[in-house]
């Protein structure tokens, strides 16, 4: 059976010594079109635009610190305790003590989550926007930042699926030989799918009526699917062999139980005004 062969070199292109990664450039992408959006929605609403510069810095801080340190302290906490500078840095500090640009590899979604609901609560306390309004706005682009993300790691050929014989299997050059679950390109396609009824739902009953509905949307659908498509993937860490489930799975729970609280919440409340 053919498969589809992917060999796809992760560096776009260069400036002078500086390597440019697909990642980045995808990743540079999605929070530029997440933020136009916000910007419509901030507009519809009456938030001031200067808010919205203070969202979109904290958030980024939010994310990439919560991100990063989530990967370096669950996945790979040995490496990272014995190079602390690699964890904040995009670099890798060679055997022989030289210095390569390596960008950074690995990222959690997971930690970037909390990372964000920090840098949240700090942006409620600067500008007075009540805090559960602004999850629900940042909640509503979220997954569409996610796709992008997750789009950099199939351009990189990382987090890659199980083998398997589907018609659409991709053989990750740069992995091995074995026909795979375009895992990346699922989880990818299941957050644009929910960026898509985030859309929806504001368009037919706004921001307010719910508040907190978007936060439990989101936090529910797209834990439930990366719950879900983790069954496809390899495992990122051999300790995980040992689990019934892996850490993306275990950490996934708890938000997905936080998602529907919301919801639910959201609704009630909402239900019990009229």
């Amino acid at each position: 059976m053919k498969h589809i062969e992917w060999n796809i070199d992760p560096v776009a292109f260069w400036v002078s010594e500086v390597p440019i990664m697909y990642y980045s450039i995808l990743l540079i992408a999605g929070t530029i079109l997440s933020v136009w959006i916000l910007k419509r929605v901030y507009r519809a609403n009456g938030i001031p635009w200067e808010n919205l510069q203070i969202l979109v810095m904290l958030s980024i801080a939010g994310l990439f610190l919560g991100a990063r340190l989530g990967h370096c302290l669950i996945y790979d906490y040995e490496y990272y305790f014995a190079h602390p500078l690699e964890i904040l840095l995009p670099i890798r500090i060679k055997p022989d003590e030289g210095v390569v640009f390596v960008g950074y590899q690995g990222m959690a979604s997971h930690g970037g989550l909390v990372g964000w609901i920090v840098a949240m609560v700090v942006y409620s306390r600067m500008t007075g926007e009540k805090i559960l309004r602004t999850l629900d706005l940042i909640a509503l682009v979220l997954p569409l930042a996610a796709c992008f993300i997750r789009l950099g790691n199939f351009m990189n050929s990382e987090i890659v699926g199980i083998p398997t014989n589907v018609p659409w299997a991709f053989v990750f050059e740069q992995v091995d030989a074995l026909p795979r679950h375009p895992a990346q390109v699922y989880e990818a396609l299941a957050y644009l799918a929910i960026f898509g009824l985030n859309m929806l739902l504001y368009r037919r009953v706004g921001l307010d009526r719910y508040r907190g509905m978007f936060l439990g949307v989101t936090l529910t659908l797209v834990f439930t699917a990366r719950f879900l498509i983790e069954f496809l993937k390899e495992r990122q860490v051999s300790y995980e062999d040992q689990m019934a489930l892996d850490v993306g799975q275990v950490l996934s729970i708890p938000f997905i139980i936080l998602g529907i609280f919301f919801f639910i919440r959201g609704v009630y409340r909402m239900s019990s005004s009229n």
